[in-house]
């Protein structure tokens, strides 16, 4: 079992460790510190070491930080996270702050007199972040300075560095050698009249080298630092213990393995200018070049594009993980529809049983999350995560939402669907139907080339905007390849501006959250094509997008009457696809089910 349901803080212990943090602010002259949720790489998840977000405050979100003053102590947090922070964090020390609605450059100036330092540990944070920071606080008086980790030194206990073995990843899911992918990109690097590229997002690595680690819970990445060279030569900093001799002969000699701590002399010793990302790369980086005179120039992580464009070997495993994926899901489904509606089931009971049904795939490698399982009002809570404390009873008459996730060795999934248990309130069933129409027009969108995921966000949202409501996350974020479950640079949301290209790989989940009452979410991987010719369209090129995700939506918490024919068609459609892919696959007793649950609506 990969998912555990211990609690993973201690809330209670939070004021005693803030006090401890503003003795050491007040030891190195700080009127405040920053505590991010990040780590030198700048990925989502992190180590246990690295959870010092989470170990000062309790909270547990993938996103946020807190800025400890002398009189007060922020969490910023994003609209995902405003219900779980207030059961997380123990309020009479710390203030949940709404961000990005509240900036903490504006924050800090009003919070601080003139001559207010503020100190931040510079492997924790980016250079565009920091200077963020620092243009919000120009004139104030206010400034921000590089410390040593305030919170690594009282956290007696901290848990050492992962030093998990990493592995090859084979060839053909890959789709292209690592010395193709380091050719095409030092060609690049060339061209921009660069002499290398540092690169510090471990997914970034991961995909270059072709392998994949156990670093991260959930996450198959291996952490270390590497240097792409423009003759495609790459050294990378990272223990020894994580690569064995096999997989170092199979990086070859291209690849230079130097460790860890040898990474700021490889730095000062690079000839350049030297590629650095500014949103990615921690400022150490920048500071260790620019203390040994070596010319950096900005520009975005070389990797990042082409990692998000899969290619053909790269979307044939995803396409194949997702109807392993799929088989798993509609077991699932048949057995969750037979049980709960007994009562007796609680949420812990259907996170373990759905991973059974995942494990029993054969092929199941991790978890690419944990499962976010929201029976009534815990589906409220966007990102909630069931703890032995917080388990509840999955109640008949009440709606319940399973958002999850595999890592197998062929892709990455992720699926949210939410289901009736029995007989439910009308009120969820209207809700209900403007989150699957939003999420349906998204999926049947067509559009030109170049548009971004903002330009299409507002069509998962309209049909809610036409009753008044809407949902405080973004509708889609990237997916990698047998990668991690969340990959930019493409997102759909309001704010990204980064152009959609065939090959992206997106989810696609529009919500709807009444607090108190329940969580709805309706979420499937899409892939952006290239869209067929129209006739009498006009010669420019158009994209599409195809569903990759196949299991029944549930039929019963939706008022057909609600949706257009082109709505139903889709639909339908998509069910006669999910039962043609998946029905073959299933178990006899599922195969019945199945079949009732894609029927024409």
């Amino acid at each position: 079992m990969f998912q555990s349901f211990e609690a993973k803080t201690s809330p209670e212990a939070g004021p005693g460790r803030l006090a401890a943090l503003r003795a050491e602010m007040a030891r190195e002259g700080l009127a405040g510190f920053i505590v991010p949720r990040a780590d030198a790489h700048q990925g989502e998840y992190v180590a246990p070491c690295d959870a010092r977000l989470a170990w000062l405050t309790g909270f547990t979100g993938s996103a946020g930080f807190c800025i400890a003053l002398g009189d007060r102590a922020g969490v910023f947090i994003d609209g995902r996270y405003r219900v779980q922070v207030r059961a997380e964090v123990e309020l009479g020390a710390f203030t949940p702050v709404n961000w990005p609605e509240e900036k903490p450059g504006p924050w800090l100036a009003a919070a601080l007199p003139q001559g207010g330092r503020v100190g931040f540990d510079p492997w924790l944070h980016t250079r565009r972040e920091i200077e963020t920071i620092e243009a919000a606080l120009k004139g104030t008086g206010v400034t921000l300075v590089e410390s040593a980790n305030l919170v690594d030194r009282i956290w007696a206990d901290r848990p050492a560095p992962p030093t998990a073995p990493a592995r090859a990843h084979p060839l053909e899911i890959a789709g292209e050698t690592s010395a193709a992918k380091r050719a095409r990109l030092a060609e690049g690097l060339r061209a921009a009249g660069a002499r290398a590229a540092v690169l510090s997002l471990s997914d970034s690595i991961a995909w270059l080298l072709n392998i994949r680690g156990a670093d991260i819970a959930r996450n198959p990445l291996m952490q270390g630092f590497a240097v792409l060279h423009d003759d495609a030569h790459l050294t990378l900093f990272a223990e020894g213990a994580k690569v064995s001799p096999a997989l170092r002969a199979t990086l070859g000699p291209e690849i230079t393995l130097r460790p860890p701590e040898a990474f700021a002399a490889g730095l000062r010793s690079l000839q350049g200018p030297v590629r650095v990302d500014p949103a990615s790369a921690p400022v150490q980086i920048a500071r260790e070049l620019e203390e040994a005179g070596v010319e950096i120039l900005w520009g975005e992580d070389p990797c990042i594009l082409p990692k998000a464009i899969k290619n053909p070997n790269e979307i044939k495993g995803m396409e194949a993980a997702h109807l392993r994926d799929g088989v798993a899901m509609a077991e699932f489904l048949a057995w969750l529809d037979a049980e709960a509606p007994k009562g007796g089931l609680t949420e812990i009971d259907v996170v373990t049983a759905l991973e059974g049904f995942r494990a029993a795939t054969g092929a199941l490698i991790e978890i690419s999350f944990d499962t976010i399982c929201g029976a009534g009002p815990n589906g409220a809570i966007v990102h909630y995560r069931v703890t032995e404390a917080t388990n509840r009873a999955v109640t008949p008459g009440e709606i319940l939402l399973v958002d999850s996730g595999a890592q197998y060795p062929d892709g990455t999934t992720d699926i949210t669907r939410t289901v009736a248990v029995g007989p439910v309130a009308q009120e969820a069933r209207a809700p209900f139907t403007r989150v699957l129409k939003g999420m349906i027009a998204l999926a049947r969108a067509r559009f030109p080339r170049g548009l971004a995921g903002r330009d299409l966000d507002a069509l998962a949202r309209a049909s809610l905007w036409e009753a008044g409501l809407d949902y405080d996350h973004g509708t889609g974020h990237g997916v990698g390849a047998a990668l991690c479950v969340h990959e930019g640079p493409a997102r759909i949301s309001r704010v990204s501006e980064v152009p959609l290209a065939p090959g992206m790989i997106l989810s696609n989940e529009p919500g709807y959250y009444r607090e108190g009452a329940f969580g709805i979410r309706i979420e499937n991987l899409i892939l952006v094509e290239n869209a067929l010719p129209m006739t009498g369209a006009d010669r420019r090129d158009m994209l599409c997008f195809r569903t990759l995700s196949f299991t029944p939506i549930d039929r019963r918490l939706i008022l057909a009457e609600m949706l257009s024919a082109e709505e139903r068609a889709w639909l339908d459609a998509y069910h006669a696809e999910t039962l043609a892919r998946i029905g073959p696959r299933v178990s006899p007793a599922t195969r019945g089910w199945l079949e009732a649950a894609c029927a024409p609506l």
